[in-house]
Formats: C-alpha cells, structure tokens, sequence
C-alpha cells in the first residue's frame, strides 16, 4: 500500500505527489516543473518526497530555498523525534506506524517536515509508506482535506498519533488473552508470544517518549500560520501520545509481571521434579545398599545356601519402605 495515490502527470523519480492547497479542502496537483515553477502567489504547497532519491536531494540543496543546515537535517540517514525551529519555520522529525498483517512486524516508519508559511516539504524513505499522509492525501482529492498549511501540519500530527491507537488496543488485548492462559497452560507458543509483546512495546516506547518532547515543543512555537486552532489539536494530540505512553508503562509492566509469575512457576516446577528424583533415590539408596552388599563375591555372606534366603531378602527390603516413609516425614522431608 502507497502513500501517493496516482496523479495525472504519472510517477516521478523523487516525487511521490505535490498539489497546491485551494483552501476549500482540495488541491491542484503538479509534477517536478510545476513544483520548480511555484511561487508563494499559487498558494500554499504540500510537496512529498523520497528522502533517499537523488532528484528529490538535488532539488532540497538547489533549489528549495532552505538554508544548509536545514536540509541536512532533512536528509540525515538517522532520526529522532525532534523539533527545530528556523524564524518563522519549523522542522520536525516525528515516527509514525504501519501495521499490516498479524505476522508482520511492528514498522515504524520516520518522517521528515519542513514547514513554513507557504509549504509544507515531507520527505520519507522510498521502501516505507505512510498510511497516516495516504489518508490526508485522499481526503485533498476528495475535496474534505485540510484548507491551510497549518491545519495540515497539525492534521499530519494528528493522524501519525491517530494510527498509534489500533495498536496500542492490540497491544493491550494480547497482555488480556496471555493473562488468562499463560498462567493456566502456558506453552513455548504463549512463551514466544509474550517476549515479542515486551519487546515491541519496549520499541514503541523508545520513540514515543522523545515525540511527546517534540509535540511539546510545537504547542509552544510562535509560528504564524499556527492558529488558535491549529495549537489546540496540537495540544489535544500531545494529550493522547501521553496517554499512548502510559498505557504502554501499563503493558509493559504487566508483561513483566506475568513473565516473573512464568518464571517463578517454572522454576516451582523443577524444583517439585528435582525433589521427586531426591525422594526417590532417597528410597532406593538403603536398599541399594543391603543388596550391593549381599551381592558381593566374597566368602562369608550368610544364607548363600539357604533356599529361603532370596525370599527373606525380599520382605526385608519391602519392610524397609515404610521404614523409610516414616523416617522421611518425620524429618519433614515429604
């Protein structure tokens, strides 16, 4: 699944999709020369790039109009959720999801933003797709998308925050379902299921923290073409990825707990095993004993000739084990 739904001019190497914002909710696509031919007098511009395409890098350092620094900061090979800002601009790092199919793993896809009052420039790499700016882009085509660079960037957040909650409620359901069994059959599987649970959770949580900081930093930003309005769904997004980080904590530690309760049944069990084996060699020891000696080629062993001996061998034997039992509960062995 793309981010770019087909555009008339057809792909281009770089360029994912560029449209100039009507402010009535749609959008007026352009190709490479339309973007290289726009001015701040068309409108306010949403251009999407391929962080790693050689065009779209050339087209950042020439021909852009951002400073140095800047871009480099845009296409570093390595993120963190950040925010930056540059006069009235503003640069922002922030890690958005994609979850495909049950078996795939968690993907957390980086996204790049520059934004000032005239454009907004998103870059991501050409192998990662980001479901959060498919939505925005179609609801631009559709005419219902947001009418000025603010509200888009805001919305940009929002949906990137947005698309976290699915699978959060997963996360969630999956520490439920693996309370209930693993402590009542647990199997390599439950095992297996609740490492990847920690894990994936322990990662979502590693960029999660940082973007909260970065989202922090954007309610506080003097930026112009961030309105009233803009702030208060910053803020309300803000909100919820605190939210995302506590239930996280929560899943995380349960997941903990559970994995201690594992490990405390499991080691109760070998423990019970170790002191069965003990109880049992504990048993056959005095008789192993007695029969090693009787056993042994030497002269002098009484009764050899006795026909009854092998027989009165038997009841001494069978007469020590409850000998035995008795000794052993007494010295609160069993």
């Amino acid at each position: 699944m793309d981010d770019r739904p087909a555009l008339a001019y057809g792909a281009q190497a770089g360029l994912r999709f560029a449209c100039v914002l009507d402010g009535n909710g749609g959008c007026r696509d352009l190709d490479w020369t339309g973007v290289e031919a726009w001015t701040p007098a068309d409108g306010e511009l949403w251009v999407h790039l391929e962080r790693d395409d050689p065009r779209a890098q050339a087209w950042l350092n020439d021909k852009s109009g951002i400073e140095r620094f800047a871009v480099a900061a845009l296409l570093a090979e390595e993120t963190r959720p950040r925010v930056e800002d540059y006069d009235d601009a503003l640069l922002a790092t922030l890690r958005g999801i994609n979850r495909g199919a049950a078996s795939e793993p968690l993907d957390l896809v980086p996204i790049r933003i520059w934004a000032d009052a005239h454009r907004i420039i998103s870059l991501r790499d050409k192998d990662h797709y980001l479901m959060a700016l498919r939505d925005i882009r179609e609801a631009l085509v559709a005419g219902n998308g947001p009418m000025r660079i603010g509200a888009l960037f805001a919305r940009i957040a929002d949906k990137i925050v947005k698309n976290l909650e699915p699978v959060i409620e997963d996360f969630e359901d999956r520490a439920d379902r693996l309370d209930e069994t693993l402590l009542e059959n647990p199997t390599p599987a439950c095992r297996a299921e609740l490492s990847e649970l920690r894990r994936q959770a322990i990662a979502l949580r590693r960029y999660l923290a940082p973007q909260r900081e970065a989202l922090l930093r954007l309610n506080v930003e003097d930026a112009p073409w961030l309105h009233k309005r803009d702030k208060i769904r910053l803020r309300e997004v803000t909100d919820k990825v605190m939210r995302h980080l506590e239930n996280l904590d929560a899943i995380r530690d349960r997941a903990t707990i559970l994995h201690e309760d594992l490990a405390a049944e499991t080691a109760e069990e070998h423990t019970r095993a170790s002191n069965r084996l003990t109880l049992v060699a504990a048993l056959l020891l005095p008789p192993s004993v007695f029969a090693g000696m009787l056993g042994a080629n030497v002269d002098g062993i009484p009764f050899k000739d006795d026909p009854w001996a092998f027989a009165l061998m038997w009841v001494v034997l069978l007469a020590m084990f409850p000998l035995e039992i008795w000794l052993l509960k007494r010295m609160k062995w069993m």
